[in-house]
């Protein structure tokens, strides 16, 4: 930073930024997880075909982003769905053709996939087996 005015121009454009992602909280979010275990079981093609069928299909109101550990490595590829308003949806094990099923009947129609999902009980054997 050499001067006040840069100083400005970066605090005014982290402002933007921000704003923009205040903007995003109305809209659902898709998260994929992409730590090492979600790469290596296949998350990779999976963020790659959400984030393609949204910019494809115009779906302004949804957002694919990618986050590191979600902590079930055994569940990867782990994809998390945030509505607003709605408590979040975990769907486990997705492949791109699970993917794209959950983008057709969740994101679009908004009906849970049930079969793709991850339940309490799943979470507590895995708790219980760790211990």
């Amino acid at each position: 930073m050499k001067s006040l005015d840069e100083l400005r121009a970066i605090r005014e454009k982290m402002q933007d930024e921000i704003g923009q992602r205040s903007d995003d909280a109305e809209k659902t979010r898709v998260v994929v997880g992409m730590a090492t275990c979600g790469i290596a079981s296949g998350a990779r093609p999976v963020l790659n075909l959400l984030s393609e069928e949204v910019q494809k299909r115009h779906l302004e109101n949804i957002v694919v982003t990618q986050t590191g550990c979600i902590g079930l490595c055994q569940f990867e590829p782990i994809v998390e769905v945030f509505e607003p308003g709605k408590e979040k949806v975990t769907y486990v094990k997705v492949n791109e053709e699970k993917a794209l099923e959950i983008l057709e009947q969740h994101l679009i129609n908004g009906k849970v996939v049930e079969k793709y999902l991850l339940h309490a009980d799943e979470i507590e054997a895995v708790k219980e087996a760790d211990n």
